[in-house]
Order: structure tokens, then C-alpha cells, then sequence
């Protein structure tokens, strides 16, 4: 499984109805609202690298109010809780 974790800059007054239509995306699992440079930032999984290409710039991007993308592709898991959860669904690292 490959995480990518991709911070979002967005129009500030769309940011509720944008992190919704973001999570709503198969292969993201998570959309949080923070302070900073970035508006939200998306946690993605896919099984592939090219699956990236199809998630963020295919379909993020594509969003209404979606102004820009930096996307960190995560090496290694060291949250415990993280693995477990990977374990328990049955997914191979």
C-alpha cells in the first residue's frame, strides 16, 4: 500500500464543501481542515504509483476550488496503530 499525503490550497470560503467532495474520492481516507500554508491536507492509499496520477492531479485537482497540490509520498509506516489497522484488513506492506 502507498500513502501519499497531499496538502491542498483552496478558496477559504469553499473549504467545507471542498474537503467534503475531496473525502468522498475512493482512496482517500482521510481530509483535515488545517492552519498553515495549506488549506486541508488528504491522506491517500493506493495499491500503485500510477494510481497516484489518476487520484491526485485526476481527481483532487479536479475539484471546483482546488487551487494548487504538493503531494509527500510516505516511505515507511511507524505508527503502530497504522499497521495494525493494515493488518487487520488484510493488506500486505
Amino acid at each position: 500500500m502507498i500513502t501519499a499525503i497531499v496538502l491542498i490550497k483552496t478558496s477559504v470560503d469553499r473549504i467545507p464543501e471542498i474537503a467534503e467532495s475531496i473525502a468522498a474520492l475512493d482512496n482517500v481516507s482521510e481530509v483535515f481542515s488545517v492552519t498553515g500554508t495549506y488549506d486541508l491536507i488528504a491522506m491517500v492509499r493506493v495499491k500503485q504509483h500510477e494510481d497516484l496520477a489518476e487520484v491526485i492531479p485526476g481527481r483532487i485537482s479536479k475539484i471546483p476550488g482546488v487551487e494548487g497540490t504538493d503531494t509527500h509520498v510516505a516511505f515507511r509506516t511507524y505508527s503502530q496503530h497504522d499497521l495494525e489497522a493494515a493488518f487487520s484488513i488484510g493488506l500486505d506492506n
